[in-house]
């Protein structure tokens, strides 16, 4: 019997990975599956890039909106609620489409989860406090040497995901890279175990295009309100800057900027090359990835050639058995 299908689109932010799932919908029957560890959050839209709530009632996304800004979500939560969403899809014969950016969860979910240990309490105290005197980006430089190819996926500003791998480090006596290669003795079977995925990554044929999309999206959001934003979320909720919704890129340097570390201009420079980054580990990850058919993007093509291209190459995908 054969298994049913799984269309994944992923690529770096701001290169079209929504409009395309959008336009997939459009085509077949199809469930859409956000897997973006920013767009769980509530009312963080214009600084996540949320669809618009027009878009979401024309095209809903699963695990969009589903938890408050200061809560927290794993990846074991993320592949439960994706896997639990897949399934609803095919009992209802419709098309389970996973699209976003966040590598991590769609690894976790194609793959399994790995052998990550818990968070050690104490040798995170250790670690923090160690910062403290030393800075983030020191930290940085020492999980370099211990975790390479953990420290090139990871911003030297990112305090908690540099924390994390450096306590991993000290309190297992291995990497986050080695047990994340492991496999997983957790019960958390690869997805390809029930599923035939077919695996879409958006590649801009010219970076220089994308980092012009990046810049000219963030500057967008600020006309758009995205500082007003961040304000309502301080007044809604008890946020503080060490909440995982406000680490985001762009969140962190609005919170940043709301507190008077910078001005205005700084604040567009800061949040442009913090997402140019992302972009940048985003296409790492990419680049490793295996079984993933890269489609090429140019964004001097008129959009709608451009949807109608990549539309129609991903369906050629998903009715290939060579894809």
């Amino acid at each position: 019997m054969s298994k049913a299908k799984v269309l994944l689109i992923l690529g770096p932010t701001a290169s079209g990975k929504t409009d395309l799932a959008m336009q997939v919908a459009d085509q077949v029957d199809a469930r859409l599956i956000s897997v973006d560890s920013a767009l769980i959050y509530r009312d963080m839209n214009i600084g996540t890039a949320k669809p618009s709530e027009l878009e979401l009632r024309k095209y809903p996304h699963d695990l969009v909106d589903i938890i408050d800004p200061t809560e927290s979500f794993s990846v074991a939560q993320f592949i439960a609620r994706a896997k639990d969403s897949i399934e609803q899809a095919v009992s209802e014969n419709k098309l389970p489409v996973l699209v976003g950016g966040t590598m991590l969860y769609f690894k976790g979910l194609i793959e399994g989860l790995s052998d990550v240990p818990e968070a050690d309490l104490a040798e995170r105290a250790k670690i923090e406090a160690e910062a403290k005197e030393l800075g983030w980006p020191a930290m940085h430089a020492q999980l370099a040497e211990l975790d390479p190819d953990s420290a090139a996926r990871i911003d030297p500003n990112h305090s908690h995901r540099i924390g994390r791998a450096l306590e991993v480090c000290r309190s297992s006596g291995l990497t986050m890279t080695e047990l994340l290669d492991r496999p997983s003795s957790r019960g958390y079977r690869p997805l390809t175990e029930n599923y035939d995925l077919y695996q879409i990554g958006l590649k801009p044929s010219d970076r220089a295009d994308l980092h012009k999309r990046i810049d000219t999206r963030f500057e967008q959001m600020l006309q758009a309100g995205f500082i007003e934003e961040v304000e309502e979320l301080k007044a809604k909720y008890p946020l503080t800057a060490e909440h995982a919704s406000m680490r985001c890129v762009g969140y962190r340097q609005a919170w940043q900027y709301l507190e008077q570390d910078f001005d205005k201009l700084e604040l567009v420079e800061r949040g442009q090359a913090a997402t140019r980054q992302l972009a940048k580990r985003q296409l790492t990850w990419m680049r490793k990835w295996p079984d993933l058919n890269l489609l090429s993007v140019d964004y001097n093509q008129e959009k709608s050639r451009t949807n109608a291209e990549l539309t129609q190459a991903a369906l050629n995908c998903l009715n290939s058995e060579l894809c």
